[in-house]
């Protein structure tokens, strides 16, 4: 299925989005100077809270808002002043958005007859889209007569059946439940690599985009917070807001003692502890090490002495909150079940790699 024609990348120069607050009258931007480019064939994600300008975003590339600055092009095509249906792109919706008077099968097919593709070849490719999605006999069924996943399988088979160059994604999970959203969002990216098509994916949910993404933009209040893939914006944040957002993490304050060579020596409650860096530092400047909880190991010996305010068995880990001088920290002790166990009010050291440490 998968042709030359689907594989296109998406740049936008300086896009921005100007709105009227209801309520003062004044102008705000909800996306302001985005600048950034998708490559052919990888999934994108732009993740934020709600509010941060993910979706305005996305729409603005569906065509569905038009950027009131900069120009999006499609495949190296400006794309500003097409219509929507103009548009190499297909859009997969929160809501479903199918038709209930249409079965299965009329649904799939309703953007190829649009088009005026042959009959025999809507038969094929549906039938061959339908397939891919798991959901071959089933073309006869009703959409009311299916469930919340089978739904969200018809509306993708329905983006992906018009072959577009570009498949946009509006947060298409959140009104599955749990377990079903981790199966789906596995199928999609199955899907999208076997196709190799380019897809442009809207989320809050920081787990959701860290198992499906190539790359990660992680967007507050209408600017790109951070662009990378999802272990660069793991392990090496550039802001407080980047580290809290994606995943749980500590922040150790202290002061550089010392710094070269992509190290530095940061003063934790009295202890040095060295951390590599790709910032430049001086010694004096004021630090801030970010600390992923699994990264940590507790014992009878360490880094810095800490005492344990919180012990808890959570089968796979050992979940323990210490206090390391006037810091709270957080520990992802994994597989607990041959490690000394510390309860609360005892004390300890904490300890870590330097490489798992990263110094904001």
């Amino acid at each position: 299925m998968a042709t030359a024609k689907q594989t296109k990348g998406v740049e936008l120069k300086h896009i921005s989005k100007i709105y009227k607050d209801p309520k003062t009258g004044k102008d705000f931007y909800a996306v302001h100077d985005v600048d950034l480019s998708i490559a052919p064939g990888s999934f994108v994600t732009l993740l934020g809270p709600s509010g941060c300008g993910k979706t305005t975003t996305l729409r603005m590339i569906a065509g569905f808002e038009s950027p009131d600055e900069g120009d999006i092009y499609l495949g190296g095509e400006p794309i500003n002043e097409l219509t929507p249906n103009k548009r190499d792109t297909a859009m997969v919706f929160q809501s479903y958005a199918l038709f209930p008077h249409y079965n299965v099968f009329d649904n799939v097919a309703y953007g190829l007859r649009l088009r005026k593709v042959p009959k025999a070849e809507i038969q094929r490719r549906v039938t061959e889209i339908l397939a891919l999605v798991e959901l071959e006999g089933m073309e006869a069924r009703m959409t009311n007569q299916l469930s919340g996943g089978q739904q969200q399988r018809v509306a993708l088979a329905r983006a992906l059946v018009v072959e577009p160059g570009v498949l946009l994604f509006d947060e298409p999970l959140s009104n599955l439940d749990a377990k079903l959203r981790v199966q789906m969002r596995t199928e999609i990216r199955r899907i999208q690599q076997k196709l190799g098509i380019t897809a442009i994916y809207v989320t809050h949910d920081q787990s959701e985009a860290m198992s499906i993404s190539d790359n990660i933009i992680l967007m507050k209040q209408g600017v790109i917070a951070q662009m990378g893939s999802p272990m660069e914006i793991y392990y090496k944040p550039n802001s407080e807001f980047v580290a809290d957002f994606i995943g749980e993490c500590n922040f150790l304050k202290g002061r550089v003692v010392q710094a070269g060579n992509g190290e530095a020596s940061v003063q934790i409650d009295g202890t040095p502890v060295t951390v590599e860096t790709d910032k430049a530092v001086s010694t004096g400047d004021e630090g801030e090490i970010v600390l992923r909880p699994e990264a940590i190991r507790i014992a009878d010996e360490g880094l810095l002495r800490c005492k344990v305010e919180l012990s808890c068995f959570m089968g796979s880990y050992q979940n323990y909150h210490v206090r390391v001088g006037d810091t709270l920290v957080k520990i992802t002790d994994n597989c607990p079940i041959n490690k000394k166990i510390f309860n609360v009010g005892d004390t300890a050291y904490i300890s870590f790699d330097k490489a798992c440490a990263h110094l904001l």
